[in-house]
């Protein structure tokens, strides 16, 4: 019979201080591990908090970035949340807070032209640009000065034309809220809204101190914004009502219709036409210009730019009176200041707004947007207009109460009779 296999006392004693050592490390090594591990985690987790309220970026780089965000705005902004949260009268939303924060950057630069768009408005200023949209159907305009809301014109069977509402009514209500003071884009949005769908707009209008109201079922508009015809003696005629992104080639192809019906002088009336998109105005005066610059512009850093016309045979041929008025703005005024500067046509009305400066338009990641002032412009002759705006070379002033009473334009009836002498 074998013997049983037999281990010293010894070595069997020192096996198990081995085993207590190993295990000992390895029990420091996993506590040490757990700890690293839920270190890595909660600092993920008050990274990711930051990120997501904004304030990463201020607290680890401070005042050293191109942020108004340090850590003391920001524990202010929260401050003043909680104070609203604890003590406001009534519902707080947050979404609208918010709103308010990103708007109060855009307004602190005391810039009438920079905003601010929620993803509802701006997707609404978006859809002005393709011509069609579902709405009352107004063209409007805003002085940046008393913030007032005018009615430029409505459009041609619009629900706002056939319910009677007037050029230079004021907008001041909708659907019983007072708009007054309120961004244009904002009121354009509340007035906005499915075809079919009803809407109450109210207006003040001149000679009368009592608002009146529209109730309006919102249709689908579809806006041209260039309106021509063949007057007596021969004398085309083209409405611009703003530049949007069909303008030129309306334009274009009111140009070709009228020349083909051999006319022999041109009536632009800017009148009323607050402006929008920069090229879709030089695309226009490239029609028109025989040759040489459009327009320069100039952003903050002194880059320049300049929008030229090469030069070809597809120009302006016959004599043509430009019709503008104070709310003649921002690219109608580059339009007018090529053609003018280039000697190409005779200025007729009132001086222009007075709008040198544009903006650029910029989405954002969640939908909303912003536009924000960038550059100056110039004139082909280096003039900048902004706040001084073109003076008429012909001035008329326009008789409001002969159009109202008996539509009667004597700003057009001048212009006519100013090119029946030219083409005799």
């Amino acid at each position: 019979m074998d013997e049983p296999n037999l281990i010293p006392v010894e070595y069997a004693s020192q096996q198990v201080e081995k085993a207590r050592k190993k295990g000992m490390i390895q029990g420091l090594l996993i506590a040490l591990g757990c700890f690293v591990l839920g270190a890595l985690i909660i600092s993920a987790v008050s990274v990711i908090s930051m990120i997501v309220n904004g304030s990463f970026y201020a607290r680890v780089f401070g005042r050293g970035i191109s942020s108004v965000l340090d850590k003391d705005s920001i524990d202010k902004i929260d401050s003043l949340y909680a104070l609203i949260d604890n003590t406001y009268l009534e519902d707080v939303d947050k979404e609208q807070i918010r709103d308010g924060i990103y708007k109060g950057i855009l307004e602190s630069l005391d810039d009438p032209y920079s905003v601010y768009y929620n993803k509802e408005e701006f997707a609404e200023m978006m859809e002005d640009t393709s011509g069609t949209f579902e709405g009352i159907g107004v063209y409007l305009t805003q002085d940046p000065d008393t913030k007032d809301i005018k009615v430029v014109r409505p459009i041609k069977d619009s629900p706002a034309q056939k319910a009677g509402m007037l050029a230079d009514d004021i907008i001041v209500e909708v659907d019983g809220e007072d708009v007054t003071g309120q961004d244009l884009n904002l009121v354009v949005s509340k007035m906005r809204g499915p075809k079919d769908t009803e809407v109450t707009v109210g207006v003040l209008r001149e000679g009368s101190d009592e608002i009146i109201r529209f109730d309006l079922r919102r249709g689908e508009i579809n806006a041209m914004t260039v309106d021509f015809e063949m007057l007596d003696d021969d004398i085309g005629y083209i409405a611009i009502s703003e530049f949007a992104d069909a303008t030129d080639d309306q334009f274009r192809d009111a140009m070709s219709s009228l020349e083909a019906d051999r006319m022999k002088a041109l009536i632009i009336d800017l009148r009323s036409n607050g402006g929008g998109f920069v090229d879709s105005s030089v695309e226009i005066a490239d029609r028109l210009v025989k040759e040489g610059v459009i327009v320069s512009v100039k952003d903050k850093r002194g880059l320049s730019y300049k929008y030229e016309d090469e030069g070809d045979e597809n120009y302006l041929k016959v004599p043509c009176v430009v019709l503008v008025d104070g709310n003649t703005a921002s690219a109608s005024e580059i339009l007018t200041g090529a053609l003018k500067d280039h000697g190409m046509v005779t200025v007729m009305g009132t001086k222009t707004f007075g709008k040198g400066i544009t903006q650029i338009i910029t989405p954002l990641d969640d939908g909303s947007g912003v536009k924000i002032t960038n550059s100056k412009y110039y004139t082909p002759n280096g003039e900048n207009i902004h706040e001084i705006g073109i003076e008429p070379d012909v001035e008329v002033e326009f008789d409001y109460d002969k159009y109202k009473n008996d539509g009667y334009d004597n700003q057009l009836e001048a212009a006519k009779d100013y090119l029946k002498n030219k083409i005799r």
